[in-house]
């Protein structure tokens, strides 16, 4: 079976087709605001002008007949962008006379990491630019043990970085001023059981910039300060839920200096760490397809009239049926 999956939530548009094995064709455009952060009227401005184009692309490759389910990302994410994706996946599936699965946009991060990994029941981390979040199964939901009490890791790293003059997105760019950091400055360190904070450490790193501190020793800190508590509640959730897996997903995942402090954690504790392909890490397509055809084989359809957007879905919202 093939699925189109459609993914939209906030700044990057992506469509992909992929079978149970595979990705067989994927085509993205993301939207980059011209200063600042993302601008949710002029993204879906920017996912309306070049839907068509990359749905265009993706059957020049994979023939529309050959579809056998339409996916696309149902929420969480920011209203206007999920809302033009959406009304794509309607037109298409009613075009092609197709079954529609709106997915939860957190959880398709999470199974096409179990997808691509030798994953089976782990906990997982995802660290995105709204989303931070310790998830784990535990009965037929998977469960959020943990998460941020204000803003996702990839927002703090953004609005760090525009601090700083840099561009988005903004957490690639800290990265590769940290490899270059060499003095350690201290910054608010705020975990509570599982869950975590992170606008005080950003204030205190803008602070430490405005003060005339490098911003390569800036971005050091930061990185060094917030890997360690995710790291921290990640081995806290291992230890409670009695789990030798970790499981990352998410953009802010790429990040190759918190998969080498996840490893040497995991390595520590003699449990298996798994990152899926950087192509994989963020937001794309091909995890909106996947889930959706794995949500359809287990008998899963949305009606039309229930595939309005939710930006606020919540992973716990979905019952899931499969192993």
């Amino acid at each position: 079976m093939i699925s189109l999956g459609i993914e939209g939530t906030a700044w990057s548009l992506s469509v992909a087709a992929v079978n149970e094995d595979d990705i067989l064709a994927i085509e993205s455009k993301p939207y980059v605001p011209k200063e600042g952060g993302i601008h949710p009227r002029e993204a879906a401005q920017h996912h309306s002008e070049n839907i068509g184009s990359l749905i265009k692309r993706i059957f020049s490759k994979v023939r529309p007949e050959e579809i056998d389910v339409i996916s696309f990302s149902q929420g969480p994410g920011m209203g206007p962008c999920l809302r033009i994706v959406a009304t794509a996946a309607r037109v298409l599936a009613l075009k092609l006379e197709r079954p529609l699965i709106g997915v939860n946009h957190c959880l398709a991060h999470l199974e096409a990491g179990r997808w691509k990994t030798e994953a089976k029941n782990p906990v997982t981390l995802y660290v995105s630019g709204g989303n931070s979040q310790i998830i784990a199964r535990r009965g037929g939901r998977y469960r959020v043990f943990g998460e941020t009490l204000d803003i996702g890791i990839g927002n703090a790293l953004d609005k760090l970085a525009r601090h700083m003059g840099l561009k988005h997105p903004g957490g690639p760019k800290i990265e590769k001023l940290a490899r270059s950091g060499k003095k350690y400055y201290e910054l608010p360190y705020v975990v509570k059981g599982m869950d975590f904070s992170f606008s005080g450490m950003v204030t205190a790193a803008q602070r430490l910039f405005d003060g005339g501190v490098e911003r390569e020793d800036v971005a050091y800190s930061f990185q060094e300060t917030a890997f360690a508590m995710l790291t921290e509640v990640s081995e806290r959730a291992m230890a409670y839920l009695d789990t030798d897996e970790l499981l990352l997903v998410g953009g802010v995942g790429a990040n190759s200096r918190l998969q080498e402090m996840l490893g040497i954690m995991c390595e520590d504790r003699n449990a298996r760490f798994y990152a899926p392909p950087k192509q994989m890490m963020g937001d794309n397509g091909a995890m909106i397809a996947y889930l959706g055809l794995l949500m359809y084989k287990h008998g899963y359809v949305t009606k039309i009239s229930e595939s309005t957007v939710k930006p606020d879905f919540r992973i716990e919202e979905v019952e899931v049926n499969w192993e």
